[in-house]
């Protein structure tokens, strides 16, 4: 009896530890003063005001042009840090996936640097179709501009922070996935995308659902380095967990070991 009480308020101090570092990595997510990363807009729709630029110099609205699962991201095309590995990524995993680009979904990349015009966003749009590595719908896949006002309206609405540093950014890489009708259903965060996990939250988005992104839980393990303009491996964290689960597998073992039974001395 003893044993068990001992064990289960053990197992709660674990559970009370990890929930609470969780919580705190949610908090840290969906502060309003984080600066640089993404705040998740899940079940929040785009805009219907939202403009964006085509590469005719054309404005469009943004809600009109989405009638299938989306996937949206914001760049910057000049970007001398994560926005190619981005798009390059974005690109090789369209090249993997039996998705159709054009029929079964979109991408759509927006620039949150109102200086550039439709002239970068077209090269940019030949560059990483060219990437692809097969034939694809090439309308499938279209890069917009927007002025300050709609760039600012469009992040805000999506929940993606991002600070200026000179003439260049800072900010985080990530895939927003939006449902036929405008709704943010997931985020993907990073440069690297499975093709099973752009199916699936692609899939997703089709049907409408929403789920927590795997961001949620990455983020106990990882944070992000705006000066290095990526996500970096969080030691203390990591480890203070490894500390924790083998500290719980050793008392374990202690509680639940057979003792040897101590044999008595024989008497003549």
């Amino acid at each position: 009896m003893i044993k068990k009480t001992v064990l289960l308020a053990f197992l709660m101090g674990i559970g009370i530890y990890l929930n609470a570092q969780t919580i705190k990595a949610t908090e840290d997510i969906k502060s309003p003063e984080l600066e640089i990363g993404v705040v998740e807009h899940l079940d929040e729709y785009i805009p219907e005001e939202l403009t964006v630029i085509d590469t005719e110099g054309n404005p469009r609205k943004l809600k009109s042009l989405i009638d299938k699962p989306t996937v949206l991201m914001w760049v910057y095309y000049r970007c001398p840090g994560i926005c190619s590995p981005l798009m390059t990524s974005v690109a090789e995993v369209i090249g993997k996936s039996d998705l159709v680009l054009g029929k079964d979904y979109q991408v759509i990349t927006i620039s949150f640097d109102a200086r550039e015009g439709s002239d970068l966003a077209i090269k940019k749009r030949e560059n990483y179709l060219n990437l692809i590595g097969k034939e694809v719908d090439e309308s499938g896949w279209q890069f917009y501009t927007a002025d300050s006002a709609n760039v600012v309206l469009g992040t805000e609405a999506t929940g993606f922070r991002y600070k200026k540093a000179g003439n260049d950014f800072m900010h985080s890489a990530t895939l927003i996935m939006l449902s036929p009708d405008g709704k943010i259903t997931r985020y993907l965060l990073g440069t690297y995308f499975l093709p099973f996990e752009f199916k699936m939250a692609l899939i997703e988005a089709s049907q409408g659902k929403s789920g927590p992104t795997i961001y949620k839980v990455l983020q106990f393990c990882y944070t992000y380095d705006p000066a290095g303009q990526q996500y970096v491996l969080n030691v203390t964290k990591v480890a203070g967990t490894v500390i924790l689960f083998i500290a719980l597998l050793v008392f374990l073992i202690l509680v639940f070991k057979p003792r040897k039974k101590q044999t008595q001395p024989k008497t003549e």
